[in-house]
Order: C-alpha cells, then sequence, then structure tokens
C-alpha cells in the first residue's frame, strides 16, 4: 500500500495509527488476527493486518498473499478470509480485505 494512497483514504488513521508505530509493536488484536489467517492460510507468502480505526480495534484492514487464492475469484477470496474471521468480525465495525496470488 503506497503511502500516498493511505494519506488520500484516512489522513488521521496515517498520523495515528501507520507512523506512530513500528511494524514490530502490533497490537494484541493484530497479533490475534494475524496468527489465525496463518493457521487458515499457511502458504501465505504476504501477510499484513493494521488496526486503522486509531487503536481501537473496531476497524482493520488485511493484505494477504496466498497461493491458496489461485483459480478463485477476489469475492471467493475474501469469503475464504471472512470465514478465517468470522468470529473476530462480529465485534468489527468494519473490514477491508486485500488478496491476491504469489506471482500475479
Amino acid at each position: 500500500m503506497s503511502v500516498l494512497r493511505t494519506i488520500r483514504c484516512s489522513p488521521q488513521v496515517l498520523c495515528r495509527g501507520l507512523l506512530a508505530r513500528s511494524a514490530s509493536s502490533l497490537t494484541d488484536a493484530e497479533t490475534r488476527l494475524t496468527r489465525l489467517l496463518k493457521e487458515k492460510f499457511p502458504r501465505a507468502s504476504s501477510l499484513k493486518v493494521v488496526d486503522i480505526s486509531g487503536g481501537c480495534g473496531a476497524m482493520y484492514e488485511i493484505h494477504i498473499e496466498s497461493d491458496e487464492f489461485r483459480g478463485k475469484r477476489t469475492v471467493q477470496q475474501h469469503q475464504l478470509v471472512n470465514q478465517a474471521l468470522k468470529d473476530e468480525i462480529k465485534a468489527m465495525h468494519g473490514l477491508r480485505i486485500f488478496t491476491d496470488v504469489p506471482g500475479k
């Protein structure tokens, strides 16, 4: 995700969420969601979970690149992610999902 795109989407999140912390300081919820997705998509070559709600845990952005998505339409890929997080989604206000296949 480019910084410019992030700025256009939500400048407050950029300042408070993405630049304010380093990549190694994930929140507990980000860590939990990452673990669940790694379990569901063990062949994921790239996975990023970001709390874009400013730290309250109400909205997340997920970027995942996995061979498990090969041959599936985007809506099917997103359904797989939603299914993997079905219990966690109940407590969320929103979720942005970006999926891709390696080498595409």
